[in-house]
């Protein structure tokens, strides 16, 4: 079996890419839209190693380790807010929570 290429890793960063943005233009569950932004920080962390390993270079792979600090980070305080959230309203859905409407 071939190795894969630059160009199958990119095709499969994209198409979690879509999904990931299809998740979170089309959900209603805030869980389900924050899953949906993990998976498309995971597809540019595919993309960047993909590009590294490509160019011989770890600098993707640097790239990786903050965009995953920031994700670990985005999600400890996206929880957090869901979860202060529901208390507050008893739910999670986003057509349910108009906090900010003035």
């Amino acid at each position: 079996m071939p190795d894969p290429t630059l160009n199958s890793y990119l095709m499969l960063s994209a198409v979690l890419f879509a999904i990931g943005s299809a998740g979170v233009f089309l959900r209603k569950n805030l869980i389900t839209v924050l899953l949906s932004v993990e998976i498309m920080l995971n597809a540019v962390n595919l993309s960047f190693v993909a590009f590294a390993r490509e160019m011989q270079s770890l600098d993707g792979q640097i790239f990786v380790f903050f965009v995953m600090t920031v994700a670990a980070a985005e999600v400890a305080i996206g929880l957090a807010i869901i979860v202060n959230l529901f208390r507050l309203r008893e739910s999670v859905f986003v057509d349910e929570l108009n906090l900010l409407k003035g």
